[in-house]
């Protein structure tokens, strides 16, 4: 839709409402304003969301692989063939025999329930950029040092240099009873993965002292697998499963957190639905503002037909002035939008300054930062959604506007 240089006048001046024209003026900004706020918390909500899913996604599967094979209810006595298979199949980027058992530890009369991971040195050595303090390479078989998460170290008061005791519940059976088995430990490492519950309760040590400590000989719980395609880790897991059916379990990250990932997703389609009802919102009341503006110049588009402007022209003109309005308030939820992510932290911050509450409590939200992950595709959506219904809200006042009888207005002139 093309404006001459007369119909662009025109709408120029409808933007900016003279004298006794005070209120149209007012609502045609608090609608501006509406359609901002509206594109604004769309954009920053729906990034959020995002940022959710990605940050659990990479944190959670990237310490715990895409996909987990374990044996049914007890170790894998063969797993060294189980892991050769693994590798060989096609799409598996890599495999790592690792034991995960929940026991507790003690340090200076303090303990706490933690989750033991004996992990092969490669592995260990991918938490180096997690690393707070302290050094990942002492950590090797038989050393006696373990890695420690940042929380779990807060709450029993340890640090790097530590001696802490852990132990193995079901011990060995002596003539007098079970005896729990307990080993020290120090502390070489603490880091922090960013999930609340990983820093809390993990101790990261060496494959072969896992075993040690949890009594299970040469035997493994589980093989770690890391495909090149996350989204497809069923499909490229299915030749091992049916090959190895009936004698070990094949879970992948999505049915691990089926639940988690699946309430994400539901939520971020629910907010997207409910946030654009404030869009809607802003869309009436450009509708109500350029009604008000069309009976307010209907002597004005009565002259403009007996001069010759034709309807086309004034549905042109009217379309124009509501469009610009939807248009200029996208623009600036836009920009609203991206420095509210671009500072979310410090505004979380701040609003905990100033009202005292802890708005983002790590324990609860799992993660421990706001995160944020904006989809190009989604800001395109929203915006082309804000520029649609900006356009249909001038339709109707734009025909009553073309359809104004000169002759009907200017009789009684």
């Amino acid at each position: 839709m093309i404006l001459t240089p007369f119909e662009w006048t025109i709408a120029k001046r409808y933007m900016m409402p003279g004298r006794g024209e005070t209120f149209i003026a007012l609502v045609a900004g608090i609608s501006l304003a509406a359609v901002m706020l509206g594109v604004a918390a769309l954009i920053i909500v729906m990034s959020v969301m995002n940022g959710f899913r990605a940050e659990l996604f990479d944190k959670i599967v990237g310490l715990n692989g895409h996909a987990i094979v374990q044996g049914y209810g007890e170790p894998i006595d063969n797993w060294e063939d189980v892991l050769r298979d693994v590798r060989e199949t096609p799409g598996v980027v890599s495999a790592s025999p690792l034991i995960a058992a929940p026991t507790f530890l003690t340090f200076n009369g303090r303990s706490a329930g933690v989750q033991v991971r004996g992990n092969t040195q490669r592995d260990i050595g991918k938490l180096a950029s997690k690393v707070l303090v302290g050094n990942l390479s002492a950590i090797t078989p038989e050393s006696g040092k373990v890695a420690i998460g940042a929380r779990l170290a807060e709450n029993i008061g340890a640090r790097v240099g530590s001696s802490i005791t852990i132990f193995n519940v079901q011990g060995r059976p002596t003539p007098f009873g079970t005896v729990p088995r307990q080993v020290l430990y120090e502390v070489s490492a603490i880091f922090e993965v960013g999930v609340f519950d990983y820093d809390e309760t993990f101790v990261i040590m060496p494959l072969k002292d896992a075993q040690t400590l949890m009594l299970t000989g040469d035997t493994i719980e589980m093989i770690e697998v890391t495909t090149n395609d996350p989204d497809n880790v069923d499909e490229i897991l299915a030749p091992i499963k049916s090959k190895l059916e009936g004698q070990v379990a094949i879970s992948d990250w999505k049915m691990i957190n089926a639940s988690l990932f699946e309430a994400l997703a539901v939520e971020r389609v629910a907010m997207f639905v409910v946030l654009s009802i404030i869009v809607l919102v802003a869309v009436f009341n450009i509708l109500s503002s350029l009604i008000m503006l069309v009976r307010a110049k209907t002597r004005d588009i009565a002259i403009l037909r007996t001069m010759g402007a034709t309807r086309r022209s004034l549905m042109k003109i009217f379309v124009t002035t509501g469009f610009v309005v939807g248009a200029l308030g996208t623009v600036a939820g836009l920009a609203l939008g991206f420095t509210f992510l671009f500072f979310r932290q410090s505004i979380v911050h701040g609003i905990q300054f100033v009202t005292g509450i802890e708005l983002w409590d790590p324990s609860i939200r799992f993660l421990s930062e706001l995160p944020s992950r904006t989809d190009p595709f989604e800001v395109l959506i929203i915006v082309i959604m804000a520029l649609v219904l900006s356009f249909l809200a001038t339709l109707y006042p734009a025909l009553k506007a073309a359809s104004t009888d000169p002759v009907q207005v200017l009789r009684y002139e």
